[in-house]
Order: structure tokens, then sequence, then C-alpha cells
């Protein structure tokens, strides 16, 4: 494999884990949903992304393959709705929170691999 080559697979992996998908040694994501300028062990540039609102669209299909097909097996379970109406809701925020940030560093990885928007060079 050439050197100039980035597979996004293990960029994928790193990313998911919140490390620096050129060298999985520094982190990704500083705080939250903010990315570090740059990685402190290798100096790739990672303010340069774009994911924009890629990542809560991919955390919101996501949730629906996951929740629809349970939420649909709970209705009939004889639970009082109202208890449903406070569960579901409060399932799906835990869990967009808990995706939102692995989401956005698969994005960011796949431009980085792909060489998209700034990471051209």
């Amino acid at each position: 494999m050439p050197e100039t080559d980035r597979p996004f697979l293990p960029a994928l992996r790193r990313a998911l884990r919140n490390r620096c998908p050129a060298c999985g040694e520094g982190k990704m994501f500083p705080r939250f949903l903010k990315p570090t300028s740059a990685c402190s062990h290798c100096g790739t540039a990672w303010d340069r992304h774009q994911a924009d609102d890629f990542p809560a669209y991919v955390v919101i299909i996501l949730l629906g393959h996951i929740l629809v097909p349970i939420m649909a097996e709970t209705i009939g379970s004889g639970l009082p709705m109202v208890a449903l109406m406070i569960l579901w809701p409060s399932v799906a925020l835990v869990l967009a929170a808990a995706l939102i940030q692995p989401a956005k560093g698969g994005v960011i990885a796949f431009q980085w691999s792909r060489r998209m928007d700034g990471f051209a060079g």
C-alpha cells in the first residue's frame, strides 16, 4: 500500500474511539463536539473539516432503525401510554447524545480518507 493511501476503515475505527484518524494516538475531541485544531501526536489539522449537519442525520437514521421496531413491539405490551411517552423520548435523547460524537468523528474520518474539502494535502 503506498504511503499516500488513507484507508477508510482503520481511520473510522480510530475516530469512533475518539482518536486521530491519521495516527490513532492523539485525541480527536477535547470537548464534546469540538474537534481539536490539530493532532497532538502527528500534527494533522482537523479544523478544516466540513461535517456540518451530516452527523446529526446519521444519528437520526440510526435511532430510527434502532428504536422504531422496539417501540412498535412495546405498544402492545400492556405498559401505560404515559410510561411509554416518558420512556421513549428519554431513551432517544440518551442514545442521540451517546452517538453524535462518534458519528461526527466518522464523518470527519471519511472526509480525511477521501481527501475531501480541506484534507486534499
